[in-house]
């Protein structure tokens, strides 16, 4: 597990850490305690819907948090799949507090700010690019609480521990694109 401090938008506290499933318990009672205290979460899943991967589809974690471990919360889902109207409806509850926990996928990478947000869990972080986790973590940070990004992975690769780390040491966005530039190479600026 790797932690690293970083100060956010508003010299707001961003903590991020990163871990693996086993500590899955110890991450939804984290969340707890902050909703609790009136503070709000995203989870962010790769996928909308199941499919037959181990990945964590939104829709699925949803519904499994919703009658299980958040019974007792109000748990939304966003996706890009909804049609706008419902999208809007559901990012407008989040923003006044009616949804206390979010799941959704990438969609709320950019959008409105919600203040009372201070978790974000980004599950199968592997599957994110650099630049994606970065925009991602930026969703909270935004008002008067410290803030906390999780990335849970189980990944044994070595270049994306290392990729992850990355986004665990910094905010910067410029050290971020250099890091990632160095990690993944320039690429083909020709396409030949």
């Amino acid at each position: 597990m790797r932690i690293m401090e970083i100060m956010g938008i508003m010299g707001k506290t961003i903590e991020t850490y990163c871990v693996t499933n086993n500590y899955r318990q110890r991450v939804y009672s984290y969340i707890k305690k902050h909703l609790d205290a009136g503070r709000q979460a995203y989870i962010v899943c790769p996928l909308v819907e199941k499919t037959e991967s181990d990945l964590i589809s939104a829709e699925e974690h949803a519904q499994n948090l919703s009658s299980g471990e958040f019974k007792d919360y109000c748990v939304g889902l966003i996706h890009g799949k909804m049609k706008p109207t419902q999208k809007d409806r559901v990012m407008r509850e989040f923003l006044n507090g009616k949804i206390q926990l979010l799941i959704s996928t990438t969609v709320i990478e950019v959008g409105i700010d919600v203040k009372n947000a201070v978790i974000m869990v980004i599950e199968n972080a592997e599957r994110f690019g650099l630049s994606q986790l970065h925009q991602l973590r930026g969703r909270i940070g935004r008002g008067e609480y410290k803030s906390t990004c999780i990335l849970i992975t189980d990944t044994k690769n070595s270049e994306t521990k290392k990729r992850l780390d990355v986004i665990c040491g910094t905010t910067d966005g410029f050290k971020i694109a250099d890091e990632d530039l160095k990690l993944r190479g320039p690429g083909d600026f020709c396409g030949g």
